[in-house]
């Protein structure tokens, strides 16, 4: 076994055929080591046991074709452009092969010559394949592992053509012999699974289509189950992580609770149960808290950030936007503040002075929550006893910045929100090392949101419509993907559009202008302002 592995270990140039020169030509493919080639995975496969003649060649399908040359030629575009053709026949037709830019192929093909041509046909008054790949057939080849057989197609860069690589990869095979094996017994048996040699074989040369959909369906199992292993160790290195057990019943959750001005759904009940059980446990929660919008997660973290609080901690929430942190700022301050919880703000905007505050505060514990942007996890930020982290769109952050906010405590309970649809067997894979919480429902009250995709032609019946919707009390959004106009861009963008709306479609109509590049005082008054009624309609 120690030999084999020796085998699969060896550097490809040292690989009969090879060399410095081809090495380095298939170390631009991550070809290295003998391993690399086996586990170099066709991007298709070919049917050339099955041979279609000419005359039944059928238009605008791919079709594999065997012949012989007749005839090439060279010419040149009205551009200049060269084009090599050659005309292939059969004992029922002929077909021509057209190759644009590619002079050099006049090398390799000669009248006479055995050729198996792959692509599309066409029909241009006679049929014809453009840019076709190509094998040409040595004399005596009638059963090989280029032709009369089911044959790998590989992803190519220069230098290296299919044939040789394909001869590469079948010599490994070959000389590997018994390959060690990832996959215990007893796996394999019960998922009724495929050994290493059957897979290597048939994913590179099947003897049947049935066979290559079992070597794909090993090595697919191979890869998630080994996924799923690696994530299965990163949980256990996490859970067995001294965190910080928190007492459940006090004063402050009970206040929570009763003060809120709404029933919760299930969805937050629940979840609200599984962070209950997590914090107070021994190891530290890692919990996926997924949501659609306004389904209630923000609530769900001011009851955790609540009972952290209540067991003499501070807690912190960070936002990918300061937009966003700030309204998550003005929910929490309305939720805890009358519970005596006291909550900051740590964002781009606020002035040095109040910065230096919060930050000495911060320290001394005189602040509880906060709540920011990436600057929750700057140097200068310093908790005197961090029990719990709140991450909101956790797909705009990434492992680093959340191992980060981590670092601030000493293992803090982590909790992440998204909007993010995710299917949860998806979830698992992506954030492996988190629990998930869903929250399926709306609460009472809130109606479904509808999306619907107009083309431009319609644009004028959409401003109708939002004048419509205005004109009954309602307010509107108008979104776009830039704040000011770039050359670079014909995208539209919020500031150029609001000139235009507020003076046009909407001029009799309130109209606010927000983006994230306004003062944190004009930002809080346009939020304000929409949030009163004021502005109709927010650009």
């Amino acid at each position: 076994m120690q030999a084999k592995t020796n085998v699969l270990l060896m550097p490809v140039r040292y690989f009969k055929g090879v060399g410095p020169k081809r090495s380095e030509y298939l170390s631009g493919l991550g070809l290295r080591t003998v391993s690399d080639l086996l586990y170099y995975l066709p991007s298709r496969y070919e049917d050339r046991s099955r041979f279609a003649f000419i005359k039944d060649a059928k238009v605008g399908e791919y079709q594999t074709i065997r012949g012989d040359v007749q005839a090439v030629s060279r010419r040149l575009t009205k551009r200049g452009m060269p084009v090599f053709e050659m005309r292939v026949g059969d004992k029922t037709g002929r077909i021509s092969a057209v190759w644009f830019n590619q002079p050099f192929l006049g090398r390799f093909f000669t009248v006479g010559a055995h050729v198996v041509l792959y692509g599309k046909v066409e029909r241009y008054g006679a049929l014809q394949i453009n840019q076709p790949e190509y094998e040409v057939i040595k004399e005596g080849e009638t059963d090989s592992i280029h032709i009369g057989r089911i044959a790998p197609i590989y992803p190519l860069t220069s230098h290296i053509t299919q044939r040789y690589l394909r001869g590469l990869i079948n010599a490994a095979v070959e000389q590997c012999g018994i390959l060690p094996d990832r996959l215990p017994t007893y796996v394999r048996a019960k998922h009724r699974l495929v050994d290493m040699k059957f897979m290597v074989n048939n994913i590179h040369f099947p003897v049947s289509f049935e066979a290559l959909d079992r070597a794909y369906r090993r090595i697919v199992f191979e890869e998630f189950f080994l996924l799923q292993l690696a994530l299965a160790i990163k949980r256990k290195n996490i859970k067995t992580q001294a965190g910080i057990s928190h007492i459940l019943e006090g004063d402050l959750t009970t206040s929570f609770m009763a003060n809120l001005p709404f029933e919760l759904t299930k969805g937050q009940t629940d979840a609200i149960l599984d962070i209950k059980r997590d914090m107070s446990s021994q190891r530290p929660m890692n919990r996926l808290l997924e949501g659609d919008v306004a389904s209630g997660k923000t609530v769900i973290a001011a009851y955790a950030l609540a009972l952290t609080v209540q067991n003499g901690l501070q807690g912190a929430i960070m936002a990918p936007t300061e937009i966003l942190a700030r309204q998550h700022y003005l929910v929490l301050s309305k939720l805890l503040m009358p519970l005596g919880i006291n909550a900051a703000l740590l964002a781009r905007g606020i002035n040095e002075a109040q910065k230096l505050a919060v930050l000495r505060d911060v320290k001394g514990g005189g602040i509880n929550i906060v709540v920011g942007t990436h600057a929750v996890i700057q140097e200068g930020v310093e908790f005197k006893a961090l029990g719990l982290a709140v991450i909101d769109e956790q797909h705009k952050f990434g492992v680093e910045q959340r191992a980060l906010l981590r670092r601030k405590g000493q293992n803090p309970h982590i909790l992440v929100m998204t909007a993010t649809p995710i299917p949860r067997t998806l979830a698992l894979t992506v954030y492996g090392d988190l629990d998930i919480s869903v929250i399926r429902e709306l609460p009472k009250g809130r109606r479904p949101i509808v999306t619907y995709w107009v083309d431009e032609g319609k644009r004028d019946d959409v401003y109708g419509f939002v004048r419509d919707e205005v004109s009954k009390g309602r307010q509107a959004y108008v979104v776009y993907p830039l704040i000011k106009g770039s050359e670079a861009s014909s995208a539209k963008s919020a500031s150029q559009m609001y000139d235009s709306l507020s003076s046009g479609a909407f001029h009799d109509y309130k109209v606010g202008l927000l983006h994230g590049r306004m003062p944190s005082g004009d930002k809080e008054m346009i939020m304000g302002q929409f949030k009163d009624g004021a502005i109709d309609i927010l650009v």
